[in-house]
């Protein structure tokens, strides 16, 4: 077994409220006899997104030896998993993937319903966004608003250096965001967009990234990701200037 990071519950600390399930997108975290338990080690990506959801401290990211993180593993956990759905009461949104009565809003994952295509009026604002999180190291790789979908990979400055994202670049796509410089742990990132090709079916990636050099870091990370994957699907990548000029989509 390799070394590397991985969550570590302290079950002395922990009062089994389970507000850390819903934080792990792998759903490596489950309450098994009153108190939260890591079920596998192969579900941990070790990204430490359930950290902070702990009201008692509970949870720590450990370096030490591990089994690799397996996103097909992953991907066959969560589809067990889904029998849990149910929709959220008087919203009108279809939560998918909420594994607990105790959830976190902020990394619930719900799949909007944003307006219906068409021709886009002048002046129009309404949001795309097709779903929550987007955060790609928070998105679980088979969440059902994947299927079929085009994945728009986008770096996270590009959003606000695009006018009219939404509009011309988002509508009707799946979301996922991350900094190919200041986000750690690239392995993870690449394990978990080869399970969205193999497990998630993604039908295609788009690569939105800014001009500057370390942002290609993140169409490189598309390109292991589809040499990983069992599946092959397009990859287009656009480029996007300082100044909020967009090069139009090409082949990678």
């Amino acid at each position: 077994m390799a070394v590397r990071e991985v969550v570590e519950i302290d079950e002395k600390l922990c009062d089994g409220c389970g507000d850390c399930v819903p934080s792990c997108a792998e759903g490596a975290i489950q309450i098994v006899d009153g108190r939260a338990r890591l079920v596998s080690e192969v579900y941990c990506d070790g990204l430490g997104a359930c950290l902070g959801h702990c009201p008692k401290g509970a949870i720590t990211v450990v370096r030490r030896e591990a089994e690799d993180f397996d996103s097909a593993a992953v991907g066959h956990h969560l589809a067990g998993l889904r029998s849990n759905l149910r929709p959220t009461a008087g919203a009108g949104l279809p939560v998918v993937g909420e594994h607990s009565a105790a959830s976190c809003p902020g990394s619930r994952v719900v799949a909007l319903r944003p307006p219906a295509g068409g021709p886009v009026a002048a002046g129009d604002l309404t949001s795309r966004l097709r779903q929550w999180p987007i955060q790609l190291h928070l998105l679980p790789p088979t969440a059902p608003f994947l299927e079929g979908a085009e994945l728009l990979l986008a770096a996270d400055c590009v959003a606000y250096a695009v006018g009219g994202f939404h509009q011309a670049h988002l509508d009707g796509r799946a979301l996922a965001i991350a900094c190919p410089k200041l986000d750690s742990q690239q392995e993870a990132y690449l394990a978990k967009l080869a399970a969205m090709i193999d497990h998630g079916r993604i039908c295609g990636i788009e690569v939105m990234v800014m001009e500057v050099p370390c942002c290609r870091g993140l169409v490189q990370l598309a390109n292991a990701a589809l040499a990983q994957a069992a599946r092959t699907v397009p990859l287009r990548v656009a480029v996007v200037g300082i100044g909020g000029e967009v090069q139009p989509a090409g082949r990678s």
